[in-house]
């Protein structure tokens, strides 16, 4: 039997996305830049202050960033093989539609299209906004909005050319990154160290919620998903990707939390509100301010490019199996995209950022929205591995999880700590989040009736 055969046979009741439609276009290194382009935003540059001062010490901070490595290394080799086994443009959600069926499968779906993605589109583009109106700041109160919804509008713009244009884009800015990152390491390893620090105090000290903002800044590398339908010899660069991936990213963290505790000093770190900040206007004063804050802007462009690019991917997936969302289930030969599910992703962010402009508080409302949905929807993919090894027992894996059943149950653990450290740390906008969430099932219902009136 083939795999094809064997994926249709499984249950009557799936629309397999039909994986021809996507033409093998994504290297090896295009799929290291997208996942490390959505990886490394502007988290690096706050994050590690909050790390620093749960941490209570140096080796702490270090072992921190090295242990969030080895988590997401875990729960890599988890989606290595969901990935392998089940290559298909809809990523997570095709997980979902095998291993729980399709109202679940809809409803991550829809909290990715109205929460998860673009939530985490908005807040990259409302820290965007923030730095480049230090640059350049426009007139009135409104300018990190204005910004926050100019460049959602042309790198969505961008992806609509096809992904071409949009997967060069991210190589170059991933490359800008990489080396922005590294230059500013060079800086503070080479500073006049302050004296060392072994502790703060000993009740500063929180691994638990020092782990959360960590793997807040390890977030994103399971996007790779959503390329997997399009990655050139997938059954042997998907896992090749995310290895790579996690290693480029593990190595930048460490080497850039040692270049913050040499410069700074883990007192100076813990007590930073933007620890990058504090550490290029020590070492390098305004020229140094100024180069960082074009240094976030490279960073927070190169994650919204590539989390719009995978973001529309699990849309098209959607209105490829429910008939309400049909207009988005269309694939552009020759731009290799999903033009429509791209605009509506476009439209929906859009209308985050007036949420968030409203508010006034637009990074801090968008982790409340994202985060507790997130969270929750990622656990539920990594228990799919369980299901979808006892319902498909015979079919074909390219690669398995080591020590099986352990690394999966342990990734299990993980997502579950940080589904209830997101829902105990957030606020009214985690309200709002589920709220949408819950909005989806009568979509749901509405979409089912629908698709049986026209079957009958």
């Amino acid at each position: 039997m083939s795999r094809r055969q064997n994926y249709s046979s499984v249950e009557e009741n799936i629309v397999v996305a039909p994986v021809a439609q996507q033409r093998p276009s994504l290297a090896l290194v295009d799929a290291v830049a997208i996942i490390v382009g959505i990886v490394i935003g502007a988290g690096i540059f706050q994050t590690p202050a909050f790390v620093a001062a749960n941490a209570g010490s140096d080796i702490a901070v270090l072992l921190l960033w090295l242990l969030g490595g080895g988590v997401s290394f875990v729960g890599a080799l988890c989606y290595a093989e969901l990935a392998t086994t089940y290559p298909d443009v809809g990523g997570t959600y095709y997980y979902l539609k095998r291993a729980f069926g399709r109202p679940i499968a809809f409803l991550f779906a829809w909290a990715r299209m109205t929460v998860i993605q673009t939530g985490s589109i908005v807040l990259l583009a409302f820290v965007f906004g923030d730095y480049f109106s230090g640059l350049l700041p426009l007139a009135g109160t409104y300018s990190s909005s204005i910004y926050a919804a100019l460049v959602i509008t042309l790198l969505t713009g961008l992806n609509i050319l096809g992904l071409y244009p949009g997967k060069w884009t991210q190589n170059w800015l991933t490359a800008a990154k990489i080396l922005g990152l590294l230059l500013v390491v060079v800086i503070g390893v080479s500073a006049n160290a302050p004296p060392p620090t072994t502790s703060i105090t000993s009740s500063s000290s929180n691994w638990g919620l020092a782990m959360v903002f960590v793997l807040l800044s390890f977030g994103g590398w399971n996007e790779a998903a959503y390329i997997s339908a399009e990655i050139k010899n997938r059954q042997r660069n998907i896992v090749r990707s995310l290895m790579w991936s996690i290693g480029i990213i593990t190595t930048i963290y460490l080497l850039i939390n040692l270049a913050y505790l040499r410069g700074l000093g883990l007192t100076a770190m813990a007590k930073s509100e933007a620890v990058g900040a504090a550490l290029m206007d020590k070492t390098a004063g305004a020229p140094g301010a100024l180069f960082l804050s074009v240094l976030v802007a490279i960073c927070t462009l190169g994650a919204i490019n590539a989390t719009i690019l995978t973001g529309a991917r699990s849309n098209f997936a959607l209105g490829q199996d429910f008939s309400l969302f049909g207009f988005m289930g269309r694939w552009q030969q020759g731009k290799e995209t999903p033009v429509q599910a791209l605009l509506l992703q476009g439209i929906a962010s859009l209308t985050l950022v007036f949420l968030g402009t409203i508010t006034r508080n637009g990074f801090e409302t968008m982790v409340d929205y994202t985060a507790p949905v997130f969270w929750f929807f990622f656990l539920l993919s990594a228990i799919s591995l369980f299901v979808l090894r006892r319902k498909d027992p015979d079919i074909v894996r390219p690669f398995q999880v080591p020590f099986y059943p352990w690394i999966p149950l342990l990734f299990c653990l993980v997502c579950g700590y940080l589904l209830y450290s997101s829902l105990a740390y957030t606020g009214i906008g985690a309200v709002v989040g589920v709220l949408v969430v819950i909005a989806g099932i009568p979509l749901l219902l509405w979409s089912q009736y629908r698709q049986r009136s026209l079957k009958s």
